[in-house]
């Protein structure tokens, strides 16, 4: 082992007098402190730095032609290196991309391949590790707290893995702080923004529809692409024009943040962030049976229905405390076959959590498994989704293949 280090030590002062611009890393060509790994193009770079005031050293990736150093991947964060000592990552013989100082490996890929291996930066800011042409690790299936375009969030059942943002503990350390932005796969699959167990704000509706037009960039189109099967749960998304340099970021001050880079000066330009200062954001703030509505001055929250439910607490919905919700005038009866489905227009779809779903039913078919005789017998109406994917907002109701509903259960704000 000492000879080892001796070697390394020796390679290292060497390699030194030649700090590079490396486009390929393998058992030959290693990248020392003051190296970088640059994508094909220069859009991204990997190497070493130290974030904020912080005095130790850790290996990322961030983009090259950008001016503010925007890190947007991490591969040390839990194991930080002390100073500005003697590291490299290299490609071991048995085809393992690792992180080593003089003493021992500090981070891997954890592969073992044919000894041929070399690792790669792509353009899309993914650095993956190639053998005989087949790629064997890539760093998107290990995310920190940055989604770029194609990168994915969800769950692969098979694979046993899960893409999750976490944030950093502050600006000046990348450990993994308290905020997730994860799946939820519970009922039907939503995203869910968290903070320990606490739930701080739920996400869009999931369809495979683009997103036309965001603040400050009425040109820039989003497309989300959502995969939903007995074999992965995926989101990620996609920008019309490649061009276009954004990402989504797990900040460290409760938000989830969308940014775009502006040539003309501005910089990252913000176009989108949850929660946002509307109050409605905040998950379940109305609590059961509530609606919240941002174009109220005062009153941020009623019951979704007046004539079918009334607020739990009179005295403190008056005084803006909606923790209680809202209750059904009338109990809930289905034995006699008076409940359907109702239709809420522009509203957003209540938590699936409790949700019951399937892709193949029509809305009849839907309506009797939550509705029917089958659940009129339990009295317990059971809530479910059809296609949801193709679904849009809850007045899309009436359409084939497009089941909303309405239980005991539901939140309708957050």
């Amino acid at each position: 082992m000492e000879g080892v280090a001796i070697a390394l030590f020796a390679l290292l002062y060497f390699h030194k007098c030649y700090a590079a611009e490396l486009d390929k890393i393998s058992d030959s060509r290693l990248l020392t402190y003051e190296d970088t790994l640059v994508s094909p193009t220069g859009i991204f770079e990997l190497g070493f730095f130290q974030p904020g005031n912080s005095k130790n050293t850790y290996l990322g990736i961030w983009y090259k032609k950008i001016s503010v150093r925007t890190v947007v991947w991490v591969a040390n964060r839990n194991h930080p290196l002390p100073g500005a000592s003697m590291f490299v990552l290299k490609i071991t013989d048995q085809g393992n991309l690792g992180l080593f100082n003089n003493i021992s490996i500090i981070w891997s890929s954890n592969t073992t391949t044919s000894g041929n291996a070399i690792a790669k930066l792509l353009d899309n800011g993914n650095l993956v590790v190639i053998d005989q042409n087949e790629k064997v690790w890539e760093s998107f299936d290990y995310p920190t707290d940055t989604l770029l375009p194609g990168m994915k969030i969800g769950r692969d059942y098979v694979r046993r893995k899960e893409w999750y943002l976490s944030s950093w503990k502050s600006s000046h350390d990348p450990a993994p702080g308290e905020l997730t932005w994860a799946i939820n796969t519970v009922g039907y699959p939503e995203l869910k923004l968290k903070q320990g167990d606490l739930v701080i704000h739920r996400g869009r509706p999931w369809r495979n529809q683009p997103r036309i037009g965001i603040s400050h960039f009425p040109n820039i189109t989003l497309t989300y692409h959502v995969t939903i099967n007995e074999h992965k749960v995926i989101d990620f998304y996609k920008i019309q024009d490649t061009t276009t340099i954004s990402r989504i970021i797990l900040n460290s001050s409760v938000h989830q943040q969308a940014w775009v880079w502006a040539e003309d000066g501005r910089g990252w330009v913000l176009v989108d962030s949850h929660p946002g200062e509307d109050t409605c954001d905040t998950y379940n703030i109305c609590n059961a049976y509530g609606i919240c509505n941002s174009e109220k001055n005062q009153q941020s929250c009623t019951c979704l229905d007046k004539k079918r439910f009334v607020p739990k607490n009179q005295t403190g919905w008056d005084i803006a405390d909606w923790s209680a919700g809202c209750s059904r005038r009338t109990p809930l009866e289905c034995k006699n076959g008076s409940e359907n489905f109702t239709k809420y227009s522009n509203v957003k779809l209540p938590d699936t959590e409790n949700t019951w779903f399937n892709m193949s039913l029509t809305l009849e078919e839907c309506k009797t498994k939550c509705v029917g005789p089958s659940r009129r017998i339990e009295n317990k109406p059971k809530p479910c989704y059809t296609n949801p994917l193709a679904s849009a907002e809850s007045k899309l109701a009436s359409k084939p293949g497009r089941c909303k509903y309405k239980h005991k259960h539901t939140r309708f704000t957050d």
